[in-house]
């Protein structure tokens, strides 16, 4: 199996856990490795659960080259009975020389409004980092909620933030 297929593990749950009924307990899962012909190892695992309160799912794959070099993904999904729904998913990717980077996002809905996040993060090999994540809220009122966040290792973490009320007008984001 390639590393691309063994990527494709949390997706491939995710779609098979919200296809489980609701009603009866269900549950599932596997994992497995393999040496891969770039010297290293891939594994990957899933599970997946499925009950009257709703389906839940997640997964992931690693995979080293055998040179220091090194791939972790993961992700997961749930439907609540109630219609709330979210997932989230991660990238990691670890090089020989001290690099890093990483890529993630979620998001989820439900009666009380809905979010998504996404953010990435790098460090390269002198250990010098930038990172960043932006996140928007929508309330089921129709107020929102619009964040940056932003890291440098020269200039330090800013953080900027918008928030409307229903009718679309800016207003004061809660301190806490």
């Amino acid at each position: 199996m390639t590393f691309k297929n063994w990527m494709m593990i949390p997706a491939l749950v995710a779609v098979a856990a919200m296809t489980l009924s609701a009603q009866a307990p269900q549950r599932g899962g596997g994992r497995g490795a393999v040496k891969n012909p770039n010297g290293g190892v891939t594994a990957g695992s899933a599970y997946g659960v499925s009950g009257a309160k709703g389906k839940m799912t997640r997964g992931g794959a690693v995979t080293t080259d055998g040179q220091g070099n090194g791939t972790a993904s993961s992700g997961g999904a749930f439907q609540g009975a109630n219609g709330s729904k979210g997932a989230r998913a991660g990238k990691s990717t670890v090089n020989a020389d001290g690099s890093v980077t990483h890529n993630s996002g979620m998001s989820a809905s439900g009666g009380k409004g809905s979010v998504n996040s996404q953010g990435t993060a790098t460090r390269d090999a002198s250990g010098n980092v930038n990172a960043g994540r932006n996140t928007n809220a929508t309330a089921a009122n129709g107020s929102t909620y619009q964040g940056s966040t932003t890291y440098n290792t020269s200039t330090g973490a800013t953080h900027t933030s918008t928030c409307k009320d229903a009718a679309g007008n800016t207003v004061a984001c809660p301190k806490k």
